[in-house]
């Protein structure tokens, strides 16, 4: 990393590495130790820890006792764990995000089941359930983490904040909704679509209520947040994290008919995404082998249904190139909340990791180039006009684990043998070196003003 010219690095602590039992048992003080060490080594080579207190994961014996995210026992637990974390990493810790991506966890993990804690019902689920409601569970679990994220702010702006002088936000991921046409059907739609997945944790937070849209399909439904809560959610946050990737067209399904797909039912929000409009695809898509997923079956942490695993099988199909998404994305962000600081904690290039592929083709990665270089001329658009962003993280550094496609897509700017953990450098980081070297010189001369991109990379 220091040889790359970044100035800090995003990690997330496991709940589970340093509190295995949660409140109810001792803190793993070698989950301590290692994080110190992790922390202390960045410091000591210029680079700024930006450190995620929740990443998907969560303690199991939480699961067990009550259910996890179901229970409001969980903003007590996740007020503990924080907590834990403040008086112990502050002093050293400048920059903290309470969550990464609930509008994906919960969504997978409480309406789909695809992930962990596997729960789902109905014509909704895409996994073998043990239990759960598609239809109301998902509500219940955002309201929780939407609380203990609100529960860990006010510890740090109490007890910490004045003393050790850190941030403290939230990261979403944000793919961009574009109406497949002008009707005013499908324009709702699209708005729609943003309030079920985006705004429907950051209003909240930073509104003070769930959006409108979500409160008139939804109606009871929808938890509500007592008195108490409202004072707490008043503490807000002090950057917002931007994951952008994507996007796709929204064809509104409320007034009519849609094919099956994510997005349709009413809970859902009465939407359906598409990849393309008259068969023109909203941008180049990311293709797998034939073979790719012939094993695919094996990185499911819950039993995928036969039906979806055929859908996966023939391409990587979630991931459309649209650079203008960034900017839009990003001004949109802007104009909603009133120009809160951003941060864009991920966007990169995922390659498949096809056996026929010769050791040139794994390192020399243009399309990951080009798509960066795309992605970063667009959010330096959205900050010339005037978007408050404070810096910019790659995904990813080395090639790793991707959840439920495993070790089979690869975003890191170095490749990762795993058979030896041999590390290589890709084309792509001795372009991201070059492009921070020319960042800087240009900054240091003045001519970019204001502009704050790649403050923190």
């Amino acid at each position: 990393m220091k040889a790359l010219g970044v100035n800090s690095y995003r990690l997330s602590i496991s709940w589970a590495r340093i509190l295995p039992r949660g409140r109810f048992g001792e803190v793993n003080h070698a989950g301590i130790d290692f994080y110190n060490r992790l922390i202390d080594a960045l410091l000591l080579k210029g680079i700024q820890p930006f450190v995620t207190l929740s990443h998907y994961d969560i303690p199991q014996e939480l699961e067990d006792r009550y259910g996890s995210w179901l229970s409001p026992q969980s903003q007590e637990d996740f007020a503990y764990y924080a907590n834990l974390c403040f008086k112990t990493f502050g002093d050293r810790v400048k920059y903290w995000v309470t969550f990464n991506e609930p509008n994906n966890l919960v969504p997978l993990g409480y309406r789909s089941g695809l992930f962990p804690p596997c729960r789902c019902s109905g014509p909704l689920g895409m996994a073998k359930c043990g239990g759960g409601d598609s239809e109301k569970e998902p509500f219940v679990a955002a309201h929780n983490i939407i609380l203990s994220h609100a529960a860990a702010v006010d510890i740090y702006r109490a007890k910490y904040q004045t003393e050790q002088k850190g941030r403290i936000g939230i990261v979403l991921q944000h793919e961009w909704y574009e109406p497949i046409s002008n009707s005013t059907a499908d324009i709702l739609a699209t708005e729609r679509a943003r309030s079920f997945t985006f705004n429907w944790f950051l209003d909240p937070i930073i509104l003070g209520k769930y959006p409108t849209e979500m409160e008139n399909v939804l109606g009871s439904l929808l938890p509500k947040f007592s008195s108490n809560e409202k004072e707490k959610l008043k503490k807000g946050l002090d950057f917002i994290g931007v994951n952008y990737y994507t996007a796709f067209y929204v064809q509104d399904c409320m007034y009519s008919a849609c094919k099956s797909g994510p997005g349709i039912s009413r809970t859902e929000g009465s939407y359906l995404k598409l990849g393309e409009k008259n068969g023109v695809a909203i941008g180049e898509r990311v293709r797998t082998p034939q073979t790719f997923y012939k094993d695919y079956h094996l990185f499911f942490p819950c039993s995928a249904n036969s039906e979806y695993s055929i859908v996966v099988q023939t391409s990587f199909s979630w991931f459309n190139i649209y650079p203008e998404g960034m900017e839009k994305s990003v001004t949109y962000v802007r104009n909603r909340y009133n120009n809160t600081p951003m941060f864009i904690t991920e966007n990169g290039y995922p390659e498949q990791d096809d056996p026929k592929f010769t050791s040139e083709e794994h390192l020399n990665d243009f399309k990951r180039i080009k798509y960066m270089e795309d992605h970063i001329e667009a959010l330096l658009a959205a900050i010339r006009k005037g978007a408050d962003v404070r810096g910019y993280f790659a995904w990813s550094l080395l090639d790793s684990f991707e959840w439920i496609y495993g070790y089979t897509v690869r975003y890191g700017f170095h490749h990762v043998d795993y058979a030896t953990l041999k590390r290589t450098p890709r084309l792509s980081a001795s372009w991201y070196k070059q492009f921070l070297v020319k960042y800087k010189e240009t900054f240091s001369l003045g001519i970019r003003g204001k502009e704050k991109l790649v403050q923190h990379t």
